[in-house]
């Protein structure tokens, strides 16, 4: 059951269609863990071009994602409301499975410390509680 929908989500981070590319969040304690899901469906966009023949969710959507769902833990919080979470670095990204049309990526991002503005995050992207694809990023919150 989501905690926050997409309009409660727009309302924390300022990602927009095309580019807002969650669509609930599941669970969420503030600037320390968040769970999101997405939906794919055949009209994704990128669908079309990768690849027609046998449409594969990209992997750095995937880690867009879960920046997403770490930008809307770390902007949840009251001291950080109206900000921008802006990528500040990706490492360890590994891609383990593959996603497509009709799954359901559920993205959970834990923020494992945040120092002078800048937050650092595991996160982790299953379908059907298999391990698709890891990634410890950071974001720098701007205004």
């Amino acid at each position: 059951m989501a905690l926050l929908n997409q309009e409660q989500i727009k309302e924390i981070i300022p990602h927009r269609d095309p580019f807002l590319l969650i669509d609930e969040i599941v669970e969420l304690e503030p600037g320390v863990r968040a769970v999101g899901k997405k939906y794919l469906t055949e009209d994704d966009y990128w669908f079309k071009g990768h690849f027609p023949q046998e449409p594969v969710q990209p992997g750095v959507l995937t880690i867009e994602m879960l920046a997403q769902t770490g930008a809307v833990c770390a902007l949840s919080l009251p001291e950080n409301k109206g900000k921008i979470a802006f990528f500040a670095g990706i490492d360890k990204a590994r891609f383990r499975g593959k996603a497509g049309p009709g799954d359901v990526l559920t993205l959970t991002v834990e923020v494992t410390k945040t120092v002078h503005g800048i937050s650092f995050c595991k996160g982790v992207a299953t379908v059907d509680g298999k391990k698709i694809v890891t990634a410890e990023f950071s974001s720098a919150l701007g205004e």
